[in-house]
């Protein structure tokens, strides 16, 4: 029974991975750049979320979009003022302002919340209860978590696979000059790709909060390099890989904690990846590719 109780908790985490990861893939996938300060993305959807239900007192699926729609506008501030003017530098460069806008993230919000931690609301009503079934508890939360998540990726597959926007996004992503012959404005369509993994993100951030309850200002470097490693285990640039490699690594950690290494669990992941990358490089669903030198 421990072994199913650990799958429900793993399903649950991963569910949480997979939405950070998907900002991740979506980026590298269209400009090829790691965007090392998405954790911290998150980290600010769940202060938005926090806020929203503490002061506003919103409900959590009123303070979920508010976060969503913030972290959008803040992918897209990010897109344009950091990433917009390095497009053709280095990737040294380009991954440089990424960490520099990760720590600025961090240090303004630690400036205008404080160091200490915050606690998001008790659960109350549905939220709250759980179920047991043949000595497996499941939580309603964690139920919550898990149909949010695949609703939102729903929703992201149907916009990458049948709208214009998705489209562009597709064809950016195989050849921008090309996309720009087509008549694709580019640049929208980067601030586009920016923006919705931004909110989700940030939805994950509000789920974090609701999950693990307590949040601060530099929460987001762990989850943001989990689902990294999440989106380099499954492929990075692909979106079924990202959504593998996160509940690879969702079961990983739970399964870990679940036999007695809590406190090396973050190890366990690591060392996975270290393990997959040297079996195969691109990837559990990557290819290989030739590069010109």
């Amino acid at each position: 029974m421990e072994v199913f109780q650990q799958l429900i908790n793993g399903l649950s985490l991963g569910s949480i991975y997979a939405l950070i990861a998907l900002g991740y893939t979506m980026v590298y996938g269209i400009i090829q750049l790691i965007n090392f300060a998405h954790g911290d993305v998150l980290m600010v959807g769940a202060f938005v979320g926090w806020f929203s239900m503490t002061t506003l007192h919103m409900n959590v699926f009123a303070a979920l979009v508010t976060a969503m729609a913030a972290c959008a506008m803040l992918g897209v501030i990010i897109e344009r003022v950091a990433y917009k003017p390095l497009r053709n530098s280095t990737r040294i460069a380009a991954l440089i302002t990424a960490i520099g806008v990760s720590l600025f993230l961090e240090y303004v919000m630690m400036y205008f919340v404080g160091a200490n931690p915050k606690a998001y609301p008790d659960l109350t009503g549905f939220m709250a209860g759980s179920f047991t079934i043949h000595g497996v508890i499941i939580k309603n939360i964690q139920l919550v978590i898990i149909g949010i998540s695949v609703l939102l990726m729903i929703i992201l597959q149907f916009i990458v696979q049948r709208t214009r926007v998705g489209k562009a996004m597709r064809a950016v992503s195989q050849d921008a000059d090309a996309a720009r012959l087509m008549g694709i404005n580019v640049d929208n369509t980067i601030s586009i790709t920016f923006a919705i993994g931004s909110a989700l993100a940030g939805a994950a951030g509000v789920m974090w909060g609701l999950y693990y309850i307590s949040i601060n200002p530099l929460m987001g470097l762990m989850p943001g390099l989990k689902a990294f490693v999440a989106a380099v285990f499954g492929g990075i640039g692909l979106i079924p890989g990202a959504l593998l490699g996160a509940y690879a690594v969702g079961f990983i950690e739970t399964i870990a904690k679940g036999v007695g290494l809590s406190t090396y669990s973050d190890a366990v992941v690591f060392l996975v990846l270290i393990l997959i990358l040297i079996i195969k490089p691109a990837g559990l669903l990557g290819k290989n590719t030739k590069e010109k030198v």
